[in-house]
């Protein structure tokens, strides 16, 4: 029996998730350009009553006005009749150094054959993201990421959701309704995505983001793996490095 997606090897897959959150903690600590930028930028998220203010905690989906505070990145294992998970996460205050340390480590990874980048929603948000953050903060793009004159089908990305799309682009579904649906443990136990920035700016608890970072990285590993109609990763062998 033809499983899907059977011409993708799983062990030669990167399964990603980013975590990012506005760079300054409120509007007033922009600058004025930046709150001009921001003002602007803005003007299609609010209603009447909001503020340029009251819309900033979502400043951190945009590349232009957020920062990366987390990648983690994991890695299926053959363990004979069952997988492994093995998850590393690249995490800090400093941008540019968990970038730099990430795409030393994405030169590496694409050194062998037939090599995929997989993250839910990964091309619209992820990879993009990551690619203008890593042009921002003056460091060359890994060849893996390195869109620029590639065809579609040349491309190493793949997405948990555009493959659920089934070829209908209109359609949106939550990494947090899939797990549901194929009976994954809920990634979203403790935090969730609006919540980032708080936990950030305001509680200081990066520990915490790291691990929910973690937990949808392997999330979307499980996510893959239902799609070929296997089995899951049991969480005794799930390793951290």
């Amino acid at each position: 029996m033809t499983c899907m997606l059977e011409q993708y090897q799983p062990t030669r897959i990167l399964f990603l998730d980013i975590e990012t959150v506005p760079k300054k903690p409120s509007f007033e600590d922009l600058n004025e350009q930046e709150q001009a930028f921001w003002e602007k930028k803005s003007s299609r998220l609010r209603n009447e009553e909001e503020t340029a203010a009251d819309v900033y905690p979502r400043a951190g989906i945009y590349a232009e006005f957020g920062k990366i505070i987390c990648i983690s990145v994991g890695l299926i294992l053959n363990k004979g009749e069952q997988y492994g998970f093995r998850i590393k996460s690249f995490y800090g205050d400093d941008e540019k150094v968990l970038l730099s340390e990430f795409a030393d480590m994405l030169r590496k990874f694409a050194e062998k054959d037939q090599t995929y980048l997989c993250a839910h929603n990964g091309k619209e948000f992820d990879f993009p993201y990551i690619i203008r953050r890593l042009l921002v903060n003056g460091l060359p793009v890994p060849e893996l990421l390195n869109i620029p004159g590639k065809k579609p089908w040349e491309l190493s990305f793949l997405d948990t959701l555009e493959l659920w799309k089934f070829g209908d682009y209109k359609h949106y579904t939550s990494l947090n309704l899939l797990a549901y649906l194929f009976e994954i443990p809920t990634p979203k136990d403790d935090i969730e995505g609006s919540m980032v920035g708080s936990v950030y700016h305001d509680e200081g608890d990066l520990e915490r983001i790291v691990r929910y970072c973690e937990k949808d990285t392997l999330t979307v590993a499980q996510l893959f793996l239902r799609y070929r109609g296997e089995a899951l990763i049991d969480q005794s062998n799930v390793e951290y490095a």
